[in-house]
């Protein structure tokens, strides 16, 4: 029998990735500790939100316009739009814990009410995100999964593109960035057919970062061993 359900209620979803990595250090178990909860967007989770009520976006951001993160590694990124953009609420989801802890520590060093994290899977988020409420999304060097039979693992498939063009609004941007040209191919693909309009109008739109970046861990290295950077922006229709 193949399920579609939990016994909770939730879909039935394989993770594909991993929650932890190398053994945490005591700093930073003392920030997952002690900082995570404070910045919880609410209640996400099956667990703690079985119903799947919406998030109230005004009650944690005041009215501030939404940007997502989907992915934030090591969190340079989005401490860095943190740091950048004030007046704009930013949610990160990142299911790495020792990614997670890299940013919580970053965080700290910043007066960042406008910044909430989610450590688990962005599609637990964005089932709970309101529709048409996220004004930007970024998903930076998100995981290649460089095996053919592992191209369904991927961040633009239509079971995460269709549940993040419903949360985004229309003339909203999606802003991806990655190294490998085989994404760009499945990107290329999908995300138009999950309601985006690629916004390139020659090879510097592609080629150049968009104004504002920062060069990631993950770019450097990237760059380090040869790859080509492509920068990609898609308007929701």
């Amino acid at each position: 029998m193949i399920r579609d359900r939990h016994p909770s209620g939730a879909p039935w979803r394989n993770f594909y990735g991993r929650f932890k990595g190398k053994a945490l250090r005591k700093s930073q178990e003392v920030l997952l500790d002690e900082d995570l909860d404070g910045l919880s967007p609410g209640p996400v989770g099956w667990d703690v939100n079985p119903d799947r009520e919406e998030l109230d976006l005004e009650a944690l951001f005041g009215g501030r316009e939404l940007w997502l993160e989907i992915g934030f590694g090591g969190g340079e990124h989005l401490a860095h739009l943190a740091a950048s953009e004030p007046e704009v609420g930013l949610i990160g989801c990142e299911p790495y814990l020792n990614g997670v802890a890299m940013l919580l520590s970053k965080l700290r060093k910043l007066a960042a009410p406008h910044v909430r994290v989610h450590p688990g899977d962005a599609r637990d988020l964005l089932d709970v995100l309101p529709a048409a409420s996220v004004g930007r999304t970024y998903l930076l060097y998100p995981d290649p999964w460089p095996k053919t039979r592992h191209h369904r693992r991927r961040f633009v498939t239509p079971e995460h593109l269709k549940p993040l063009a419903r949360a985004m609004q229309p003339g909203a941007e999606l802003r991806v960035a990655t190294d490998i040209a085989d994404y760009v191919r499945q990107a290329m693909e999908e995300i138009p057919r999950a309601g985006f309009e690629w916004l390139a109008e020659g090879p510097q739109d592609w080629r150049r970062p968009w104004d504002g970046w920062i060069s990631t861990r993950y770019e450097q290295k990237a760059l380090r061993e040869g790859r080509v950077p492509h920068y990609l922006r898609f308007w929701r229709s």
